[in-house]
């Protein structure tokens, strides 16, 4: 009883998530605070690159939010902040790229890949003799 117990802690132990903001980041207004937090969800962690910086325990993002944090305390509007740390890293660091000429395959190359992954399905079944077509659909019933 005990090891599955010991198991089960360990378990929620190890799926919790990880909480990257230091309580000492944190901006003393909370309307404040929750534009940080969410502004910070928007951007790419540069080292991990599969993290928000709201997420990554690095050390550049825990830059990046006090710089967010400092930005929204000096009186800057989201778009600004998202401007400003663009301007700095490149469009790499936004999680949801803008649709543009330059990430236009970013946002169509899934429906791409499924559309000729179909297509040639297709192809491939017409493509077929006749008689393998009937043998497959006496092998069905």
């Amino acid at each position: 009883m005990k090891q599955i117990l010991a198991v089960a802690v360990l378990i929620c132990a190890i799926t919790l998530p990880a909480f990257a903001v230091d309580p000492r980041e944190r901006l003393p207004d909370t309307k404040l605070e929750t534009r940080a937090r969410a502004l910070s969800a928007e951007l790419r962690c540069v080292v991990c690159q599969n993290q928000s910086i709201d997420e990554s325990d690095a050390d550049l993002a825990r830059d990046l939010r006090q710089v967010i944090r400092v930005r929204i305390a000096v009186g800057d509007s989201d778009q600004e902040v998202l401007d400003y740390v663009v301007a700095r890293y490149g469009e790499f660091v936004l999680l949801r790229p803008p649709f543009k000429g330059a990430t236009v395959v970013l946002w169509l190359g899934p429906i791409l890949f499924v559309l000729a992954g179909l297509a040639g399905i297709v192809l491939y079944y017409r493509r077929r003799p006749q008689d393998e077509r009937s043998a497959a659909m006496d092998d069905r019933t």
